[in-house]
């Protein structure tokens, strides 16, 4: 197997206990002054049968780079999501460079309010907002 083309600066997330997002992933990640950014290459298993990466891959990807964000910016809380919404753009394709851009709206006691986006270059493949629960120290 190939090693994955990474951007410069951009780290691998270290596999974690949750199978589910080491299938999607890997993911990658890199601080850029206060902001954390997060990268994904789109590989083959990606793929949906129109040869664009799937929805539910780009919804995953939103979901786990906003959730660690809001992991890391509560202190290392943990968390859960409680609502997810998003909103497909454009279509990106096997060997492009995902990369996400979260963003904290607003965080109180019980809740984080979290938006982001995915794009390709210039383009934007997709929004996501939600709001995630704190469950509390890890």
């Amino acid at each position: 197997m190939s090693a994955i083309e990474v951007p410069p600066g951009f780290e691998a997330i270290p596999p974690r206990a949750d199978r589910y997002a080491a299938g999607v992933g890997p993911f990658y990640c890199k601080q850029e002054g206060e902001r954390w950014l997060f990268g994904l290459r789109a590989e083959e298993r990606h793929l949906n049968n129109n040869q664009v990466v799937h929805g539910g891959c780009l919804m995953s990807y939103a979901d786990e780079m906003m959730g660690i964000t809001v992991h890391f910016a509560s202190g290392r809380q943990r968390c859960a999501t409680i609502s997810l919404n998003n909103e497909f753009v454009s279509a990106a394709r096997k060997g492009d460079w995902i990369e996400g851009r979260p963003e904290i709206v607003r965080v109180t006691k019980s809740v984080v309010f979290i938006r982001g986006m995915l794009t390709v270059g210039d383009k934007t493949i997709l929004v996501s907002s939600g709001i995630w629960k704190l469950l509390g120290q890890h």
